[in-house]
């Protein structure tokens, strides 16, 4: 079945579970969690790896808890990871809010950091992604990722990238409000030219970090 859209009622499902967390509430709307979240995003999801080469991870709707101390059981989103590398890769998930659209690289490796970081630290290289990250910025996407609060070892304190040098890990993301915009096909659209916009960093990560490992 083709993608239509979030119908208004998977926007409501979450402000519901944000504001009632619990085994009771999902029981009750299960059902709706199906037909209009999970439904939906797996259609979407199938018309969206052929455009970025990636088979999609749709996540499962429950918490891991066992290590946290918020022991809330359902995740207030549900997301979806189109991995074109180890760590690399698409991405998008939908809550009460509307819908998150991002890039980058996200779980990492100490080699696929150091990696980053070399390239950053080397001129052609890190201009390069100064650039991306200023033309994503102005689209309205926000960086993101893993990073460290001062700069990394070794590393100056007037180095002209030290923003990006203090990445771990590297993400573009920005949202789309709820409305009916989202409820119809529209939101596709919505995916493809974000993606196609966020490419540039996502070709970017591939070239100069790689996956984990290279050996």
């Amino acid at each position: 079945m083709a993608f239509a859209g979030f119908p208004a009622e998977a926007f409501a499902f979450y402000e519901g579970l944000e504001a009632d967390n619990s085994r009771t509430y999902w029981t009750a709307h299960k059902d709706v969690y199906d037909t209009c979240v999970r439904g939906p995003m797996g259609e979407l999801a199938a018309e969206l790896a052929p455009l970025v080469r990636a088979e999609p991870k749709v996540f499962r709707p429950h918490r891991d808890v066992r290590f946290s101390k918020d022991k809330s059981p359902y995740k207030t989103h549900q997301g979806a990871f189109f991995e074109v590398s180890s760590g690399v890769g698409y991405y998008l998930h939908v809550d009460a809010g509307g819908l998150f659209t991002a890039a980058g690289f996200y779980a990492h490796s100490r080699e696929q950091t150091a990696r980053f970081r070399a390239a950053v630290d080397a001129p052609a290289t890190g201009v390069e992604l100064e650039k991306i990250v200023r033309t994503l910025t102005r689209h309205g996407f926000e960086p993101g990722g893993d990073r460290v609060k001062t700069r990394p070892r070794g590393c100056p304190p007037d180095h002209p990238r030290l923003t990006l040098m203090r990445h771990e890990a590297l993400t573009a993301g920005r949202r789309h409000a709820a409305g009916p915009e989202l409820e119809g096909r529209t939101s596709f659209d919505l995916v493809r030219t974000d993606w196609r916009r966020l490419r540039p960093l996502v070709d970017w990560v591939e070239t100069n970090v790689g996956p984990f490992d290279l050996t």
